[in-house]
Order: structure tokens, then sequence, then C-alpha cells
């Protein structure tokens, strides 16, 4: 066994350590270390392991290996080993807090082993490119479209939003664009008031002669669809439980469903400032503009334009942008 193999746990006060072995993704201890973790005899731990295999809790032949291990008279034996399963029984039969401890921390090791692997790291870095990739195929097709100047440095306000975030999320949080914590919550406008809104946006644009009749004409119960799936919960929790995740499906729903017989960009765009406002999430901490005008024209229209394989990625980079 290499050097790598072996990590030391410590307690939080430095009253216990332990020479810890990690192989074929688990923690292992013997029955003096798992004595030593959860201050019992080793008479007490040798029984509970014999009850775990008893009850059938575990199997015997898949948790316990052999490790050569040199005593403090210099030979080398055999011994049982057992790993975090054995160790995780174990625990929980003595109700031992130190040992819930020790769990969290073998928890958190063993995923910093797994992602610092390098066949793992080779795969992620695949990932990465392919996702970075995707996302700059959606920004060449909105940038082929007709625009302005002004429209064209909203588009690569977000390009260059979603490539810091990226960079960032690669470094310190395994490699990938995720989906961010966000803030929870989030209200939506009541269904009627919604309407309402809309309703009201519509007469501003006709009488600016920047829409007809036909503009945001509801098809069927399509609003009231996107609102139930909105708020709908999955095993007692929220399916979008944040602002950011309500917000971004608000958008990508009513462009993508086509809501209305017209004018579904712009509704949209209107329905998500509407939300963001009705949580206090235009403006930062800094009190700019969470997103600007052009940067939300942007984004209106990578969704407008990207395929239905495509929805996770512009979920993501609309989260994140409203996040960051």
């Amino acid at each position: 066994m290499d050097e790598n193999s072996i990590e030391v746990y410590q307690a939080d006060d430095g009253s216990l350590q332990l020479k810890v072995t990690l192989q074929d993704e688990s923690v292992w201890l013997s029955q003096a270390n798992m004595s030593q973790l959860f201050d019992k005899n080793k008479r007490t731990i040798s029984e509970h392991i014999r009850n775990v295999f008893k009850d059938n809790e575990l199997n015997e032949s898949q948790v316990v290996r052999k490790f050569r291990t040199t005593a403090s008279d210099g030979k080398k034996y055999l011994i049982n080993q057992y790993n975090l399963d054995v160790i995780i029984s174990v625990g929980y039969r003595v109700k031992s807090p130190q040992g819930v401890k020790f769990r969290q921390w073998a928890t958190k090791t063993l995923k910093q082993h797994l992602l610092q692997g390098y066949s793992l790291n080779q795969q992620r870095l695949t990932e990465n490119a392919n996702e970075l990739e995707k996302a700059l195929q959606l920004v060449k097709r909105a940038a082929d479209l007709p625009q302005n100047s002004e429209f064209g440095a909203g588009l690569v306000d977000i390009i260059t939003s979603y490539t810091q975030t990226f960079l960032w999320l690669q470094q310190y949080d395994e490699g990938l664009l995720t989906t961010p914590n966000g803030e929870q919550g989030g209200n939506l406008t009541p269904l009627t008031d919604a309407k309402q809104a809309i309703n009201q946006l519509k007469t501003n644009l006709m009488a600016k002669g920047e829409a007809s009749n036909l503009f945001a004409n509801e098809r069927g119960d399509g609003l009231a669809a996107i609102w139930g799936a909105l708020e709908q919960t999955v095993f007692g929790e929220p399916a979008y439980p944040s602002i950011e995740s309500k917000a971004a499906h608000l958008l990508y729903f009513v462009v993508k469903n086509h809501t209305f017989s017209d004018g579904n960009k712009r509704t949209a765009a209107f329905l998500f400032v509407d939300f963001l406002n009705r949580n206090n999430r235009l403006m930062n901490k800094n009190y700019q503009p969470i997103i600007n005008d052009t940067g939300l024209a942007a984004i209106t229209l990578l969704v407008a334009e990207s395929k239905p394989t495509e929805k996770d990625i512009i979920i993501r980079l609309i989260e994140n942008l409203l996040s960051n």
C-alpha cells in the first residue's frame, strides 16, 4: 500500500488520533481502532460486529478484508479490518457522538479522494469541455441573428459572466457547472394579477405602436399550467425551491411553451422581471442591476434559440447569472 492510502483522523479536541486505511473507495478500521474511536472495550466492539452479521445487516465477505499491519514488536501480521459500512453500523449501536463526527470526516475524505482520482478528473475535464462548447454554440447561433451593436454587447456580457462562473466552479466546486444553492423561496405573482399586468403591458405597447391586438393572447390555460408547474412539490418538497430556479424556469416555460399567440419572448421577459422585482432580486447588494436590459434581451433570445436537449444548460446558466 502506498502513502496515499493512509489518512490520519484527529478529534476536534485532539484527544484521539487514528491512522485510517483508504482502499477500494472505502475507509477501513480494525476492531482495536473502533475500540478507540467509540471508547468501548474490544469485547463490546466484537459483539456488535457479530450481531451486524448475525442480523444479516451486512454481508461479511464484502465488508471485511485482511490487511498486513506492522505491530509494536516490528513484526507484520494479517488482521481483519472493517469498512465504513461496518463502522457506521457499530456506531449506531453504541450511539457514540464521536462516531458521528468520524463518519462525517470519513465521508468527506472519501469524496475528496474520489474527486482527485486521475480517471475521474479526466472524465470531468471532458464533461467541462463539452458543456462549454454547447454554451458557445448557443451564443454563436444567437449572434448570427440580426442585431445591433448594443445587443451584441449584451451577448458578450452573458458569455463572459458564464465563463467566469464556469471556471470558478471548475476550480472550487468539483469542476462542473452546477445548480447554485440560491435563495430559498420565491413568491409568484397571483395568476389573476399576472394576467392583469400582461393586459396593461399590451395596452401600453399598442399605444406606442409596438404591438398588435394579437399580442399576448393566451393559448388555452397555458399560463395556469406554468403556474401549477412552478408551485408543484415532489415528495413534499418544492420542485423549484429557490428564487433563481423559479425565475429561470418561468422564463424558459413561457418562451418555449409558446404560451401566447404572439409576443412570447417579450411577455416572458416581462413576467421574469416582475417575479424578480416581487422577490427583491432586481438589484444586488451593491444596488446594481442583477441583469441589465441588453442582458435580459440576450438570455431571452438564447432561450428561444436553444434546442430542447439544451434545457438543463440554459437553466443552469440563468440560475448562475442570477446568483452571481
